[in-house]
């Protein structure tokens, strides 16, 4: 992939173009040679995404995804009173009935997340069968996956518009098919990889408006409304895009200042700032239509009475050691962007090789990008774009470090909140390592290594990362319904209740989640569960359980399963298990063997 001067006579940043030809028959080569390659990236993204897709049971977000996705309601799960495994798994059923309508309605009402992935999920999940009358788990994750994989070809877009090298571009689509972080987001029937998409066609405009405002020229009309319907989409598909408009609009306060008191081709000092001239004003309108966008939504998140209740995970004050939780939970998330070994294996020697390796990894790889960012921020076509990117990154960071430390609400604690400006992370990447794969053969060496063998290393490794993932090795999910219905049918030989406390319909997916494993596996214990709900008093809870207790046909099975409530007096004629048993992921329980 050789690289020159672009076609219209115009250096773009590093000098380098796509053809490096003249003549057009040589450059339509090149540019079917470029298309393939693309498409072999998004082939091995899209494969790499759909392995093992239903491995991993879903857990209590993905129920969210599923129910409102089908235009049904949690409110239809019945409280307080002993259920049947079919009549929880009720709103996992698909309904002819239901539409858009029902979609928007009851997500509106009972969730915090605005509604256009749920609506696209409605769509897609129609082109699938259910497994056992119940919704196709594979359906409603291969939309994420599908555009997981959307993301490497989007990327590429984005790399070119950057820095206009088909070097860095491919270099960006490869890393962005292997990254174990865009393969957990796009193994989830979640709207995150919907998300990344808005935010990489934001990142695009905004890039394409700081050349503009280099040049000190009006932004086209297809970029102001193109940029505005993107905000707006990305909003709608994600609150948190918020957070990526916030790192945008710190970049163009920045960009003004940049160039604050230096001498302008006249020999005159710049002592102005340029707010009121072209492209500015139109900027503004550009602002002002993304604030609509936004605010249009407002009304409904504030009347949401579930909001606090559902986001009650990431709030709270910190003491002690938890200070520094934040800071490690950050760090993870931004080695995952690029590596992920199975630090979660079962088995120690395999976590210890899996950590030695990945510190000696790191150890070799950091400066090896950090030279690579330098050597662009020195070169004057790329100084800006390059000083952009780390813009976008380290004001998104800040902010996540604001919300922690300041408002108490720890971002940090959801990896995949890092969805803000996880594509300014991947183009910075490829940029730093275009450098080494266009470096002279003998040149650009770290520890005997050389440039092109230094990107293939780190490609690789990123390849190994997904086997982790798919593997469910790394980023494990947080919930092991399948591990917890093995031990009860293990453990239990009569019949059995579930019981938990319920605020909100994530812990109704929690049980789900359980409900699902005993149909699909044909357990012959049919368990009853109870929602004991619960609004301030802990009581309330605690009298479900026992009301519920003293109608129960005996013998029977009592499973306390995250029970947030003081146990009932009436089970002291019950006798509590004393073996020991495993603990497993995202359930917390007690065994009582009541006669």
């Amino acid at each position: 992939m050789k690289e020159g001067r672009s076609r219209g006579g115009v250096s773009p940043p590093g000098g380098v173009s796509p053809d490096g030809v003249s003549s057009p028959g040589v450059r339509e080569r090149s540019k079917l040679g470029i298309t393939l390659v693309l498409i072999v990236w998004f082939v091995i993204g899209l494969g790499l995404r759909l392995i093992n897709l239903t491995g991993k049971p879903p857990w209590t977000d993905e129920f969210s995804t599923l129910v409102f996705s089908l235009g049904n309601s949690f409110l239809t799960v019945p409280l307080d009173k002993a259920i049947a495994v079919n009549t929880l798994l009720q709103p996992l059923q698909p309904q002819l009935s239901t539409g858009i309508q029902d979609v928007l309605s009851h997500l509106l009402i009972e969730s915090n997340h605005p509604p256009l992935y749920f609506v696209l999920a409605h769509w897609w999940m129609e082109l699938f069968g259910t497994q056992q009358g119940i919704v196709s788990l594979w359906g409603a994750r291969s939309l994420a996956a599908v555009f997981g994989a959307l993301s490497i070809p989007a990327i590429y877009g984005l790399s070119w518009i950057a820095f206009r090298s088909s070097v860095v571009s491919h270099i960006a689509a490869a890393m962005m098919a292997v990254s174990p972080f865009s393969i957990f987001l796009a193994q989830e029937a979640r709207h995150y990889t919907l998300a990344i998409l808005w935010v990489i066609a934001s990142f695009a405009c905004l890039l394409t408006a700081t050349r503009h405002i280099q040049n000190q020229t009006k932004l086209p009309i297809w970029l102001i409304f193109g940029w505005i319907l993107t905000n707006a989409l990305g909003i709608a598909s994600h609150y948190f895009f918020v957070l990526t408009l916030c790192t945008e609009a710190g970049v163009l306060i920045f960009l003004p200042w940049r160039r604050y008191g230096e001498i302008d081709r006249e020999g005159r000092q710049r002592n102005t700032l340029p707010f009121l001239k072209s492209p500015w004003k139109q900027i503004y309108l550009v602002a002002g239509g993304s604030l609509v966008s936004g605010l249009v939504w407002l009304p409904i998140f504030l009347q949401n009475s579930y909001g606090n209740q559902l986001t009650e995970w990431i709030q709270g004050s910190k003491s002690g050691l938890a200070w520094l939780s934040p800071i490690f939970q950050a760090l993870a998330a931004w080695i995952t962007m690029i590596s992920l070994l199975p630090v979660e294996s079962p088995h120690l020697w395999v976590i210890i090789a899996s950590g030695l390796v990945m510190i000696v990894f790191f150890i070799w790889a950091i400066p090896l990008l950090w030279r690579g960012i330098k050597l662009r921020l020195q070169e004057p076509q790329t100084n800006l774009i390059t000083l952009v990117l780390i813009g976008l990154i380290s004001i998104a960071i800040a902010l996540f470090f604001i919300f922690t430390y300041f408002l108490g609400i720890d971002l940090t604690r959801g990896a995949r909140y890092n969805f803000v400006y996880f594509p300014a992370v991947i183009v910075l990447l490829a940029a730093s390592l275009g450098i080494y794969w266009q470096a002279p053969k003998g040149e650009m060496q770290r520890w005997g290594i050389g440039g092109k063998q230094a990107v293939v290393l780190i490609w690789l490794m990123g390849l190994f990362s997904v086997i982790t993932v798919v593997s469910n090795l790394g980023y494990q999910k947080y919930y092991r319904p399948d591990l917890f219905v093995q031990l009860i049918e293990n453990t239990s030989e009569q019949p059995v209740l579930i019981a938990t406390t319920q605020k909100t319909h994530v812990h109704i997916g929690e049980m789900m989640g359980v409900a699902r494993e005993f149909k699909l596996t044909n357990s012959s214990l049919n368990p009853l569960f109870l929602f004991a709900h619960q609004q301030q008093n802990p009581q309330t809870s605690t009298i479900s359980l026992e009301k519920t207790l003293k109608v129960l046909p005996r013998p029977v099975d009592l499973w306390l399963v995250n029970f947030r409530a003081p146990t009932p007096s009436l089970l002291k004629q019950c006798t509590l298990e004393t073996k020991s048993l495993p603990a497993i992921d995202g359930y917390e329980y007690q065994l009582y063997h009541c006669p």
